[in-house]
């Protein structure tokens, strides 16, 4: 029996793998642009409503994400631009065209949802799953390139002019263009590197190696900054960093404490519910807004919300506690002062 020449043949094998990273990276193309207007702005699952979601815990890009929530034109350029080239990346690699190049771009895109993602799932670390085993998977697909059943092959065995140049085996398919002697060491080193990045951020998002696990996409969290009393108004500004993507927290009770811990301003969900645009100042494209029974507010939303009542002008001068309570039973507080 002959046996089979491994080099040559490592493309085929990982033709699968590549046929499925390719549909994955093309899907989010074909699911923004064909199924649903997910590039539209005005459209209820706007991608960049979900962009939004990834800044409160986002690892390093944070400037660049919080730039893009704030300027809308921007973001929606930017959404476009990672659309087409998901989807260009993803259609060349199931059709194995230029196939190491299309690798480099998928270890590139999953290097940015993990990144950006890394830190959201509600059940399996969803997207620091995809993130990692993207990047993995991209290497993989750049040490093999694509064989058989493929562009790359037809061009090389059409000997088509652009595949004898010595750039063609880094950008496309074909023997891996490195001395036999220095590949192991190639290998080990990227996988390595991968390991590294796999287990930092899966300690850093999720505490997967050591200290307490946890999950910020469990339970809603609030941030209060810039509470303050004066006169007549109540002023705060409202962040959310933490829990599920894909529903907003339902704000329901807003209340004033003072150093006695009793209640001497709240506003119930019924009130939140009929607040108007000139009390809530939304800073980026995910936005707090009034719901039928309560605020929402869409995770990675930031917005300063107003309270205007003749009420506040009575109250003595001094320390009093800001709560803000989730329907869940999730509280939060901040101490605000009237001067």
């Amino acid at each position: 029996m002959k046996n089979i020449n491994l080099n040559h043949n490592s493309g085929l094998f990982t033709l699968v793998l590549r046929l499925v990273v390719g549909w994955t990276y093309f899907s989010a193309f074909w699911r923004r642009t064909i199924l649903a207007p997910k590039l539209d702005p005005e459209f209820a699952g706007y991608i960049g409503k979900k962009f939004n979601h990834f800044l409160p815990n986002a690892l390093g890009i944070q400037p660049i994400i919080e730039y893009l929530v704030e300027h809308p034109e921007a973001l929606w350029l930017h959404m476009l631009i990672f659309t087409i080239i998901e989807g260009l990346v993803g259609l060349c690699l199931m059709f194995g065209a230029f196939t190491r190049l299309m690798s480099i771009g998928v270890m590139a895109l999953a290097m940015g949802i993990l990144l950006g993602s890394g830190w959201i799932g509600t059940t399996c670390l969803d997207e620091w799953q995809i993130g990692v085993l993207g990047i993995a998977a991209g290497f993989v697909l750049f040490l093999t390139g694509s064989s058989t059943y493929s562009i790359d092959h037809y061009w090389l065995q059409q000997q088509v002019k652009f595949t004898k140049t010595k750039y063609f085996a880094w950008l496309g398919s074909g023997d891996f263009p490195l001395n036999i002697k220095l590949l192991p060491k190639f290998v080990l080193v990227g996988s390595l590197i991968i390991l590294a990045i796999t287990l930092s951020t899966n300690q850093i998002f999720h505490g997967g190696l050591w200290g307490k696990l946890h999950n910020k996409s469990v339970k809603p969290k609030l941030e209060i900054r810039q509470a303050n009393i004066t006169q007549e108004n109540l002023s705060f500004e409202v962040y959310r960093t933490e829990g599920v993507d894909v529903y907003g927290s339902w704000l329901i009770k807003v209340e004033v404490l003072n150093t006695e811990n009793k209640v001497v301003m709240a506003y119930t969900q019924e009130d939140l519910a009929q607040l108007n645009g000139h009390q809530i100042k939304n800073k980026y494209v995910a936005k707090v807004k009034p719901g039928k029974h309560s605020l929402v507010i869409p995770l990675g939303a930031k917005a300063v919300l107003s309270f205007t009542n003749a009420k506040f002008k009575q109250l003595p001068k001094g320390n009093y506690q800001l709560k803000l309570t989730d329907i869940s039973g999730a509280s939060w507080s901040q101490r605000v002062r009237k001067n």
